[in-house]
């Protein structure tokens, strides 16, 4: 029987065609790093160079802010070299489940510093052919570095999950706010509409578009009270829009807990 190169689109399966989706978008995914980082870089060391002519140093004075310079890069290539893994966390709670797992409040041993790791379970991403839609979600929650977006710091893997360890919103949701005060006064509504336009206005920006704007996707930090507004997040679906099409497949869905920060003072 003669072979051929190529396999028609159509005898795929779902199984491999996410599989192709998901490997089109990591290999995308990482050039575009390395890219970015190298742009990163130089932009450092022009905003350095820039900084010691506005200061007007001495030869040797910026020789030595770019030594000084030189071993922060290096530190910090080595830091995003570093691997860890579940032991390097340990894990206070389960603050919430989804579909494919449960986020649990975490607490880094060699810091100190308290975390929201979001677990999810391979086999349900694979069974439900949302590798890719989640390959996506992670690379925009690195991509987006917003005062709007939670922040992900640490992502790893191992044979059963995927761990994305991210900024922790001690707040709550708004649909706990709300049923903790049951009716918001006229000023505090005019206040978290406001900033819920500002948030979503924010990630058409970045290019996404939200999908699933509800209260319980309206997250909200420690400065949070019943007197008065604290500081809002929300979470939920987005989709790539036009405007950033080229660089992604098409029809990728970056699904649950990508999170959009809204700043709200506390009154309290």
């Amino acid at each position: 029987m003669a072979m051929t190169g190529s396999t028609p689109c159509s005898s795929m399966s779902n199984h491999t065609k996410e599989r192709v989706t998901m490997t089109k978008v990591t290999l995308e995914n990482f050039y575009s790093n390395l890219i970015a980082q190298h742009e990163e870089r130089e932009m450092r060391q022009k905003k350095l160079e820039k900084v010691m002519e506005e200061e007007g140093l001495k030869d040797e004075e910026k020789r030595l802010r770019r030594s000084a310079h030189a071993r922060k890069e290096t530190e910090f290539l080595r830091l995003k070299r570093t691997r860890l893994g579940l032991e390097d966390f340990e894990s206070l709670k389960v603050i919430g489940r989804g579909a494919f797992g449960e986020v649990r409040l975490v607490q880094k041993k060699d810091t100190g510093h308290v975390y929201a790791m979001k677990i999810l379970r391979k086999a349900d991403m694979l069974e439900k052919e949302q590798v890719g839609h989640i390959r996506a979600e992670r690379d925009i929650l690195v991509e987006a570095d917003s005062l709007w977006v939670v922040k992900m710091f640490y992502s790893f893997q191992d044979k059963l999950n995927l761990y994305l360890i991210m900024e922790f919103l001690p707040g709550g949701d708004m649909m706990t706010l709300l049923m903790k005060k049951d009716t918001l006064t006229e000023e505090e509504t005019q206040f978290y509409i406001a900033e819920t336009v500002l948030a979503i206005d924010s990630i058409h920006q970045l290019g996404f578009i939200h999908r699933d704007i509800k209260p319980d996707n309206l997250l909200l930090d420690s400065k949070v009270s019943l007197e008065g507004p604290g500081f809002l997040s929300f979470c939920g679906n987005f989709t790539c829009c036009a405007m950033r099409a080229g660089g992604w497949s098409d029809n990728i869905l970056c699904q649950q807990f990508c999170s959009v920060r809204m700043h709200i003072k506390s009154q309290a």
